[in-house]
């Protein structure tokens, strides 16, 4: 578990690339940041607006094929990714409590470049260029 990245990962990188070809502009782990609860992976300032970008094993995405459980230790994987969720959950009341909106991402949307550029345009309305 020491070699799980907590920044800079290949979901976060394909989303932080569609944010900004759609000019969209946001900071990762700014000043701003550090006001926040939680560590969100991107925030959107001018949106009011926090992007999580989640991995499929390991925050739980319901109906995903990414989403297994290791055989081995099975109950500490159990109580380690019930705790996981339950972060998410009380991270996500806490930022909205505080006005911001949460967008969420998992790991199976990046595969799919196309429909997570659509789901973004979606969520921030943004003029053509």
């Amino acid at each position: 578990m020491k070699r799980v990245r907590l920044r800079g990962t290949k979901p976060e990188l394909i989303v932080r690339k569609i944010l900004h070809s759609l000019g969209l502009r946001f900071t990762i782990n700014g000043p701003l940041n550090r006001d926040l609860p939680s560590r969100p992976d991107i925030v959107l300032p001018r949106w009011r607006t926090v992007v999580l970008v989640h991995g499929c094993f390991w925050h739980r995405h319901p109906g995903c094929k990414l989403t297994t459980t290791p055989s081995n230790r099975a109950e500490f994987w159990q109580a380690k990714f019930e705790a996981n969720i339950a972060r998410d959950a009380a991270q996500c009341k806490q930022l909205r409590s505080l006005g911001w909106r949460v967008v969420t991402i998992w790991e199976c949307e990046t595969r799919n470049p196309e429909l997570l550029s659509k789901k973004l345009t979606k969520a921030f309305p943004v003029s053509s260029k």
